[in-house]
């Protein structure tokens, strides 16, 4: 029996993506099919190079192929990623997604979470940029090992561009930046949100396929200068187990549902979620309650992201500039990066509503 294109593609309509809910070959993610005697070898392209349900969907692909192609075949399946996006505009137009990480309170770990979450995906082979809008306490540069540098000017056609500084695989600008590292950042509205727009539209960002945009604690001019400037793909919002945190956080999440802000949510991530010491990993202890972000989630109909534990090595990673992602094969490195996975995850699910194919 002669072993056909048509057939692994016929065989591969089986094979469903699990947050797509259609097939691999309706969604265009079938490429490069080579077939020599018995040998089989394609590319799936994923919608993002962090997807969580990356080695399921290969498992299945091989399946598909022995089951309904040939059972003695020997498949490879090579596992790219093209991120997806449904951002248009002249709005920086070379940035796929952006996602707002906001909090109702301050205190709740936001920046940490933003940080390890723009290093989790440059991990796995994302272009990122994480821009620090937090006026009130910028902590990028001391969670990146950069406080002492600066962006330069780049001319560009006539016109001068700040260029991010780059670090562990991200590009960053800061509100710290601009500011000395020994004096308080007193700015009033319109300075800031004079600053954030420079960040956002006087860079050369290049190409990046998830901008990370880690806002001030509350609400204020720096939401809506945000929302207002760029098409904004999605807001996580960050919160603690605490019932005042989470009061909060259901605020945020209403904000972002505004009509005049109309953000999809695209989650909550449960910050300090429970305490493991580190002689006993296996068990959590929930000092500041249990699983309160769950039940927020529940009623509000959005998805808990992550539960991030509370573990001193991600405070002291935090303050000698390498974020906690970083220390492999850890608990909480673990954590950050199934977090990452499932953010992606959201981000091509709300892509997928606009624009299922992958071109």
């Amino acid at each position: 029996m002669n072993i056909t294109k048509e057939k692994i593609l016929d065989a591969l309509r089986n094979v469903e993506d699990p947050d797509l809910k259609k097939d691999l070959v309706t969604l265009g993610m079938v490429k490069d099919i080579e077939i020599e005697g018995k040998n089989i070898a394609f590319t799936i392209v994923l919608t993002t190079p962090a997807c969580p349900m990356k080695e399921l969907i290969k498992r299945n692909c091989e399946k598909a192929i022995t089951d309904f192609v040939d059972k003695d075949a020997v498949v490879k399946v090579n596992m790219t990623a093209t991120v997806t996006t449904q951002r248009t505009g002249n709005v920086l137009p070379n940035v796929k997604n952006i996602i707002a990480i906001a909090s109702g309170k301050g205190g709740v770990g936001k920046s940490t979470i933003s940080a390890n979450l723009a290093c989790a995906l440059a991990m796995q082979g994302a272009r990122v940029g994480l821009i620090d809008a937090d006026i009130y306490g910028p902590s990028v540069p001391i969670m990146f090992d950069v406080v002492n540098e600066k962006p330069i000017v780049r001319d560009i056609n006539g016109k001068s561009f700040l260029v991010p500084v780059e670090s562990y695989g991200v590009k960053l600008l800061s509100i710290g930046f601009f500011a000395d590292v020994n004096q308080a950042v007193v700015w009033r509205g319109p300075i800031a949100v004079r600053a954030l727009n420079q960040m956002l539209t006087e860079a050369d960002w290049g190409e990046l396929d998830y901008m990370i945009v880690d806002l001030p604690p509350g609400t204020g001019d720096i939401h809506l200068s945000l929302v207002g400037a760029v098409p904004v793909t999605g807001a996580v919002i960050v919160s603690t187990p605490q019932n005042v945190a989470l009061a909060d956080a259901k605020k945020a999440v209403a904000m972002f549902k505004m009509p005049a802000i109309n953000v999809p949510v695209l989650g909550i991530v449960e910050n300090m979620a429970y305490f493991s010491p580190p002689e006993l990993p296996e068990n959590k202890y929930y000092i500041f309650g249990r699983e309160g972000a769950t039940r927020l989630a529940e009623t509000l109909e959005i998805p808990l992201l992550g539960e991030i534990p509370l573990v001193e090595s991600i405070c002291e990673a935090g303050d000698v500039g390498r974020p906690a992602v970083l220390q492999k094969n850890t608990q909480q490195a673990l954590a950050f990066l199934e977090m990452a996975g499932n953010i992606a995850q959201q981000v091509a699910i709300r892509n997928s509503i606009i624009k299922a194919p992958i071109a």
